[in-house]
């Protein structure tokens, strides 16, 4: 058996990393676009993409992955280690990724930089802070917050309806005890008593707006156009209405600009925003992607959770914003997933692996191919080349591996096992070289649905055309609020459906490609400055809480001020 792993931050602290100026020249970004923070950090003012093309357009890569396991399957470490593979190809490749939220750093995932030999550097900046992005988003949203209890307290001259405000405050920790909170307790001075709660930031409507944004004139016209509830004629007050869009603005003129690191191997690596993947798009930026696309010849992004979730918002939010349209739609799988969506295991975080799982069970891989299948059907149905990238752990066995590979054949799907954690780029060069015969296939690349769908109509068409359910049913309070959206004009807006990450169906204890079942939508919500409206079916946590036992306990920093115990 071979020696196990070093920890994540003790391969990233190996690490000789290239000065960032000559990974921003192999971007195409000369130093008067680079605004450095530190040593190893950088921004990129979005000037550059007034610039002309270093080369030809890229081709344009998304990373999705199967139903995933609550402990993930490995898409950022996939989409670092695909870069890493290719540019050992010599093709010039640049990966644009999230940042990561300090919630699930302190939590129980752990932080979201790759892992292994796969991982973006420094590990310890990206993970923590970065060039504070996200407490800009949190200044952000709570400064309009302030606003709108500030609005009320002095006469509320805009008749806002107390008891219809939607706009809730963010913070970047995990803290369930600040899920629904009152607030305004004390004299009157103190402010209006009345119930709200916080989110994490990585939900709050600026964090996906931000991502979506493509200037700061952009950024401006969407942070106004945010609606923060409503009068008790049911007109919609936006923040724009309290005067607040300007000032939020100011506080974001750094934060819309993206972040470049590097690779373990010393490739461009763009880090732009973090989108909550449960109720949002689960996307980097569209100006991340932008840069990326300009300077390289394959631009590799991630879109979170599974193509159901994830790859959908990319094509059908995302890529109508940015007008790019994807060449190559990696799916990643694993041996754990499938054999979970076989039914005959379950896998919990914070717990250890149950020994059935680790067996070698070829039989249990196969009878959960039918989520594969669900996921490749979903990419095809955008029209976008799969490929199947099949992330082996140590505990894997080549007949399980085999099993997947023999089905990818059946279906026309090109397949690659990628030991990349372990290996780096040298691990995914088989994965590198079919993405690039697929990249060269010709696509058809469409939408879902158009936007001049009724609402309701939208919902429907990615429950029953994406999700397999046979039909939706709209409580009645959901139906008012459709109603009342096409009234104040959004009937235009895409949808996204904010439901479990953990079944393709609405129900997270059905696991493979469930059938005959249907999605109940209940509630209906508006993200106006972002850009869409989204479908509540389901219990969606918008501020997670700690474990028994959280990574914080075990993070700490040396008398010379070296990170320890960050995964």
């Amino acid at each position: 058996m071979s020696a196990p792993l070093p920890t994540d931050l003790e391969i990233a602290n190996a690490a000789t990393l290239r000065p960032l100026s000559d990974v921003a020249a192999d971007l195409g970004v000369g130093p008067d676009h680079l605004e450095p923070y530190g040593r190893d950090v950088a921004k990129i003012d979005l000037a550059v993409l007034d610039e002309p093309a270093p080369g030809q357009t890229a081709k344009y890569v998304v990373v999705t992955a199967v139903t995933p396991t609550p402990l993930g399957e490995g898409k950022t470490t996939t989409s670092v280690g695909l870069a890493q593979a290719l540019q050992r190809l010599d093709k010039r490749a640049v990966v644009a990724l999230r940042q990561p939220s300090m919630g699930p750093t302190f939590g129980i995932k752990g932080g979201a930089a790759g892992g292994g030999y796969s991982q973006v550097v420094p590990m310890e900046r990206l993970n923590l802070h970065l060039t504070g992005d996200f407490h800009a988003v949190t200044s952000a949203h709570n400064l309009l917050a302030a606003m709108i209890d500030n609005h009320l307290h002095h006469g509320n001259a805009l008749g806002i309806d107390v008891r219809n405000i939607t706009w809730r405050r963010v913070l970047d920790v995990n803290d369930r005890a600040l899920r629904n909170i009152v607030i305004g307790l004390g004299a009157r001075q103190d402010g209006l008593a009345r119930e709200t709660g916080f989110d994490i930031t990585a939900a709050s409507e600026i964090m996906v707006l931000l991502t979506l944004a493509t200037s700061l004139r952009d950024l401006r016209a969407r942070l106004g156009r945010i609606v923060i509830g409503y009068t008790t004629e049911g007109k919609g007050v936006t923040a724009e209405d309290l005067h607040a869009a300007g000032a939020m603005t100011a506080i974001l003129e750094d934060a819309i600009k993206p972040n470049l690191l590097q690779t373990l191997e010393g490739g461009p690596a763009i880090i732009h925003c973090g989108p909550f993947g449960n109720i949002a798009t689960g996307t980097s930026s569209v100006t991340a992607d932008l840069i990326a696309m300009r300077g390289s010849d394959y631009a590799i992004t991630e879109a979170g959770f599974g193509a159901d979730m994830g790859a959908e918002r990319f094509f059908d939010v995302k890529c109508r914003v940015s007008g790019l349209k994807p060449d190559v739609a990696v799916i990643v799988a694993t041996v754990r997933a499938l054999k979970t969506h076989s039914g005959r295991h379950a896998v919990k975080a914070g717990k250890p692996l149950p020994a059935g799982l680790l067996e070698e069970r070829p039989k249990d891989v196969e009878a959960g191919l039918p989520n594969l299948r669900k996921h490749i059907e979903i990419v095809r149905r955008f029209g976008v080349q799969p490929v199947v990238a099949i992330n082996a752990f140590p505990d894997d066995h080549e007949s399980e591996h085999a099993v997947i590979r023999r089905y990818c054949n059946s279906l026309g799907v090109r397949s690659a096992v990628t030991r990349h954690v372990a290996e780096g780029g040298a691990g995914a060069l088989e994965l590198a070289q079919v993405v690039v015969e697929a990249a060269h296939e010709p696509t058809s690349f469409e939408f879902l649905y158009p936007l001049d769908l009724p609402l309701e109509q939208k919902i429907e068409a990615v429950a029953t055309q994406i999700y397999g359910a046979d039909g939706i049913d709209v409580s009645p309070a959901a139906a008012r609020a459709l109603k009342d959206y096409e009234r104040l004009g959004y009937g235009g807006l895409p949808v996204v459906i904010a439901k479990t990450h953990l079944s393709i169906s609405s129900d997270p204890s059905l696991r493979g490609a469930p059938r005959g079942w249907r999605m109940p939508v209940r509630e209906v919500r508006a993200a106006v400055g972002a850009g869409y409206v989204y479908a509540i079916c389901g219990d969606m946590r918008t501020m997670p809480g700690l474990p028994t036992s959280p990574n914080a306990e075990r993070i700490d920093i040396t008398d010379d001020g070296r990170v320890t115990g960050l995964s």
